[in-house]
């Protein structure tokens, strides 16, 4: 039994229909969408404007942290304030550490977040930890007594509870049986889940939250396939934790949000970014709305799975055509099509740079693309050496059916995705040497795209596939978000080769190729710049996030390939820092430790010295080089 029922057909989920106030979430209803505050919940004025804020924005809840009793109390206040000026949409309570701010919170607010990780167990310390079956029992057992109390109170206030998975809080527990992994997440939701059950209390809702988008998005699919087999139908909160700022925390967010709502996975959403929390709301919804449209997409060529690998990431085997294909990091082309003329300053432009005698041309950046769309543009250069030109004045540009063009001597070939397999894998295994660019117009293009590969290699077919998505957007920041959501699955799922992003919008060719990066290094098969794993910050923050995260880019932003995290307090903190190559933690009131991989190195650096003491770190490890 797997996650889904169609890999052709889109279909939302079907759900239980939770209440959480006067809210309904579940299939039945909208994806709901939400963010977090920042400020200290026991500033009741100061959280009472942000809530005002993130639901001004659009919100359909906003949930603040409670880290002791004190803030746990003080959600009334926050609640009849919010009230009182004439906003009565849900509030959410966030606990870590402290069942015991989790009862008080219950009677408060109408839904409350917990994390399996640290309800009770002691959250992962990464060292080996063995437990016989009796203790491993004990443990549960100790933790079903203390559920059921804060359940009993939640039935009694008629509130929701969202079972809160994170990656990077894990308990010793589940590590000791599962390890660092989406199954041991999924068993870590599933023992509460069970409780849930077993006590006849169905208004949950359940997230797998990681910063590592492959983990995210196995650990939602193999949730969905865990409780499909024991007869749940429970609503799921999606989002890609510490997903950062800008661009990349778009991207980040798009591309695992994204993947899962193609798939018709989701009930609500948070996009975690490293800004404002009403930021979050309009790309959050833009999510929401570009997904809308797939209810009633173009029929879709049945999908043959049985090489699909949903819950691992297994790079599909291709061969290799010049560099494209085979064991080669998936490529990035760039789009000129819609100029002209191509003269050397255009190649200049888009990060190529001419040999001093003038016969090569060679990669200026890390982000240059791999190969050039020119179309049928003009070429004003007097050599093309060490550039990979894609076509009509190379000769090289094809459409697949227009027989007049079509030769066996065609290195790249237009293919729509809604082409016959059966006829096209013919063609291809006559013309081995073509690379396909690969295209739909379908409104459901994961679906088609996936598809077409899947009953493409099922035939044997092994030329490298480039998959390709045409935009007419002149908001970039949309662009981004379409773009990811579109293509990003492709590559959690090991499926492609390349990308290829064209716009007719108001953007240039170095946004599209920028975007193209983003997408291929969220989804880890390609990283061609730092990547900061930055938490939005939350009540239990203590410096400034926002400015602090800027500095840290700013000053590392060319150490391609190294990952830095940058939390605001210990909840995941370590655990997303097993992940990163260095991290910049919050320890206290403007103090800060560093961390070398799982291990922390220096502790309670003041503030104002520990970006210097990140960068020494760095560099006594060998990882530093200028810019």
């Amino acid at each position: 039994m797997d996650f889904y029922d169609s890999l052709s057909r889109y279909e939302r989920r079907k759900t239980e229909s939770v209440r959480i106030g006067s809210l309904l979430m579940g299939s039945n209803y909208p994806v709901r969408v939400q963010s977090m505050t920042t400020t200290d919940t026991s500033n009741t004025e100061a959280s009472v404007e942000q809530c005002k804020r993130i639901f001004d924005a659009g919100a359909d809840l906003v949930r603040l942290t409670a880290q002791g009793i004190r803030e746990a109390e003080n959600l009334e206040q926050i609640r009849r304030s919010l009230v009182a000026s004439g906003y009565d949409k849900p509030l959410v309570a966030d606990i870590h550490f402290n069942p015991n701010a989790a009862e008080v919170a219950a009677k408060h607010v109408q839904k409350v977040r917990i994390n399996p990780g640290n309800f009770i167990d002691k959250r992962a310390s990464f060292v080996d930890v063995t437990l016989s079956d009796e203790e491993y029992a004990e443990e549960l057992q100790r933790l079903r007594v203390k559920f059921i109390n804060l359940l009993n109170i939640c039935k009694e206030n008629s509130t929701a509870i969202r079972i809160g998975v994170n990656h990077g809080s894990l308990s010793d527990r589940i590590m000791s049986r599962y390890g660092d992994t989406p199954e041991g997440m999924v068993e870590s939701a599933m023992e509460f889940l069970r409780i849930c059950i077993d006590q006849q209390f169905k208004n949950v809702v359940l997230s797998m939250k990681s910063s590592n988008v492959r983990v995210m998005v196995h650990a939602y699919r193999l949730l969905t396939k865990r409780m499909k087999e024991e007869e749940m139908y429970f609503p799921l909160h999606l989002g890609v934790t510490e997903a950062g700022e800008g661009e990349d925390g778009r991207i980040k967010s798009a591309v695992g949000i994204g993947t899962l709502l193609a798939d018709g996975i989701g009930d609500t959403i948070r996009v975690s970014l490293t800004e404002e929390p009403e930021a979050e709301i309009p790309v959050a919804n833009a999510l929401v709305a570009h997904f809308s449209k797939l209810t009633n997409h173009q029929p879709i060529a049945p999908t043959n799975a049985s090489l699909y690998s949903p819950y691992e990431y297994v790079k599909m085997p291709s061969f290799c055509i010049n560099g494209v294909g085979g064991d080669c990091a998936p490529v990035v082309v760039g789009d000129l099509s819609h100029i002209d003329v191509i003269s050397a300053n255009t190649i200049a432009e888009v990060g190529y740079q001419l040999s001093a005698d003038g016969l090569t041309w060679s990669k200026a950046t890390d982000t240059a693309p791999d190969i050039l769309l020119v179309g049928s543009a003009k070429l004003q250069l007097q050599q093309t050496n060490g550039l990979m030109l894609v076509g009509n004045e190379q000769g090289n540009l094809a459409s697949f059916g227009n027989t007049e063009i079509i030769s066996a001597s065609s290195s790249f070939v237009w293919i729509d995705a809604a082409t016959d397999s059966v006829a096209l894998a013919s063609w291809l295994k006559q013309n081995g040497q073509t690379i396909v660019l690969l295209c739909s117009n379908n409104s459901n293009p994961v679906a088609e795209l996936r598809s077409a590969i899947l009953n493409l290699r099922s035939q044997n077919v092994g030329n490298p596939i480039i998959v390709c998505q045409s935009y007419n957007e002149s908001n970039l920041s949309l662009l981004q978000l379409c773009a990811a959501a579109d293509c990003g699955a492709l590559f959690v799922d090991g499926l492609a080769e390349g990308i290829l992003i064209t716009n007719k919008g108001t953007t240039s060719p170095t946004d599209t190729t920028s975007i193209a990066f983003g997408i291929l290094q969220a989804a880890r098969v390609r990283i061609s710049k730092t990547e900061f794993i930055s938490c939005p910050g939350c009540g239990r923050t203590l410096f400034d996030l926002q400015q602090t995260a800027a500095k840290i880019r700013e000053r590392t932003k060319h150490l391609t390939g190294l990952k830095i995290g940058i939390m605001g307090c210990i909840v995941n903190g370590p655990g997303e820092m097993a992940d990163a190559d260095y991290g910049y933690v919050g320890a206290g009131p403007k103090k800060v430790t560093l961390y070398k991989g799982k291990l922390a190195v220096k502790k309670n650096i003041p503030q104002e010295e520990a970006l210097d003491e990140l960068i020494n770190l760095i560099k006594e490890n060998g990882d530093w080089k200028d810019a």
